[in-house]
């Protein structure tokens, strides 16, 4: 199972954890895992590419975890471009995990209720 985790607080999706292996099918097969993989790489690079963000990502293929964490202060308009980015990845991954229930989960960790 592949659990993603969106980080918010203050208003704002801060980052995101992605965890574990959808057992979906076999590596290379296995087109849950690829999706999650492909819309998390675009977000990552358009981000840190396109926009020149700096963004802190972790990853490790060993534990299959990649995380991402916004910088804060950023411009108005890169905050909100990374605003509708993340929001885009949060529903698209939300709306895989309903047609894949038993190989994606997606949650909400919102710190402004800790």
């Amino acid at each position: 199972m592949t659990t993603v985790t969106f980080h918010s607080g203050s208003g704002r999706i801060d980052g995101f954890v992605v965890e574990g292996h959808s057992g979906y099918a076999e590596a290379g097969a296995d087109i849950v895992c690829a999706a999650v993989s492909a819309a998390v790489g675009l977000s990552e690079c358009t981000i840190n590419e396109v926009l020149g963000l700096g963004a802190p990502v972790k990853a490790s293929e060993k534990d299959a975890r990649i995380s991402l964490k916004l910088p804060g202060g950023l411009s108005e308009a890169n905050e909100h471009t990374c605003q509708n980015l993340l929001a885009g990845l949060l529903v698209y991954l939300q709306a895989m995990g309903e047609e894949y229930p038993d190989n994606l989960i997606v949650l909400m960790d919102d710190d402004d209720e800790a």
